[in-house]
């Protein structure tokens, strides 16, 4: 397979939102590790705008990877080991260095938690005990990873279980047209509204069904699109629509949440028109990115290689980063505005910290999603 730098382009777009995302966190009603003194309701509004299809989009993005992977490597034993490598090692890592400092901030400034970070990561942290309704040790936003990880050894299952058989031309022949934009839509309004109305993530991966009826299948499109060339001609030509229609299924989406702010379960039939058109706004900017990213963004550049490497150790630590400034300004009191301007300069600035000296440290960098150092020519 030839690389696609469009999908390339647009991971590193979805992971760069993922972060500004996450600092959002800090500043919205919605519960967070660490939050301002006092959220801003006005906030959600631009949230909303990404929050129904930026991971969505990044399982879709990594099932088009993983066929590319698939292809180059040696076969499904390799494959596995190699994602498991890649993927497995960072999250032990994360969860034992680099999560632990999040659910202390948490417990410290909102549950009245009276011990040190050192005390909390000697005594409470590897105790596998709840405390304040906080499950320790925790894996936090690396939830992402285990499910990754989850979701590709059920894909190596079925690669291996069809074998020498291949259900591309059924995938090709369903969603070579409209129907790669309409059958997903139908399907995440159908698990929003009626599978798990009113249900949100857990995290939890035995009992986070609403998460795995849309992240999983996601998966599976994006590794079936990787290998068809209609699908992709078939988004092409339909982004500019389905651009249209998540903008108009955004605007109603904040329509509700402004009449509505911050509830769980608006009035009927508001919170089924609220879950539709969330679902629909949601892969209606998949469809929109990724026709646009094929139709415009299929090209390299010097800067794509160093952002494509860094956006995983960026993820690692991204949120560590936020929750500590986070909790760390509190003492301070300060304006919003400020907050906000420090939190997106040390996070930027800290993670990429987190990379430059990572990617130099040869021990380090496959602990933090990277290769290992190739071997210099002439060592054996």
């Amino acid at each position: 397979m030839e690389r696609h730098y469009g999908l390339d382009w647009l991971r590193i777009g979805a992971f760069g939102l993922l972060i500004l995302y996450h600092i959002g966190m800090v500043f919205v009603p919605w519960g967070f590790h660490a939050k301002t003194a006092q959220p801003l309701p006005w906030v959600v509004v631009p949230m909303l705008a990404i929050n129904s299809w930026r991971l969505l989009l990044l399982f879709v993005v990594s099932g088009y990877a993983s066929r590319a992977l698939l292809v180059r490597g040696d076969g499904t034993k390799d494959f596995v080991a190699n994602r498991t490598l890649r993927l497995i090692l960072p999250l032990l890592f994360g969860v034992v260095v680099i999560v632990p400092v999040q659910p202390w901030v948490e417990l410290v400034t909102q549950h009245g938690y009276p011990h040190g970070f050192p005390y909390f990561l000697g005594h409470d942290y590897f105790r596998f005990v709840t405390i304040s309704g906080i499950a320790l040790p925790t894996w936090q936003h690396l939830w992402f990873v285990g499910y990754l990880w989850i979701y590709t050894l059920l894909l190596a299952l079925a690669v291996a279980l069809v074998g020498q058989r291949s259900l591309q031309p059924v995938f090709d022949r369903m969603f070579g047209g409209v129907l790669v934009w309409l059958i997903p839509a139908v399907w995440l309004v159908v698990v929003s509204a009626w599978l798990f109305p009113g249900v949100a993530p857990t995290n939890d991966l035995v009992g986070d069904l609403v998460s795995h009826a849309q992240y999983l299948p996601g998966f599976l499109f994006g590794f079936a699109l990787a290998g068809s060339a209609s699908g992709l001609a078939a988004m092409r030509r339909w982004w500019p629509w389905a651009l249209v229609t998540a903008l108009v299924c955004y605007a109603l989406v904040a329509a509700i949440e402004l009449r509505w702010p911050n509830s769980a379960s608006p009035a009927w039939p508001w919170g089924l028109l609220f879950a539709s058109a969330r679902a629909v706004q949601g892969w209606s900017m998949i469809v929109a990115l990724i026709g646009l990213a094929d139709s415009y963004l299929n090209r390299d550049h010097p800067w794509r290689r160093v952002l494509t490497e860094a956006v995983f150790p960026f993820y690692l630590i991204h949120q560590t980063i936020i929750v500590g400034v986070e909790g760390w300004l509190l003492h301070f009191g300060l304006p919003r505005a400020a907050e906000f301007a420090i939190l997106l300069v040390a996070t930027l600035g800290g993670c990429w910290i987190f990379y430059a000296v990572g990617r130099e440290i040869g021990w380090l960098r496959p602990l933090i999603g990277l290769r290992p150092r190739p071997r210099k020519e002439g060592m054996r």
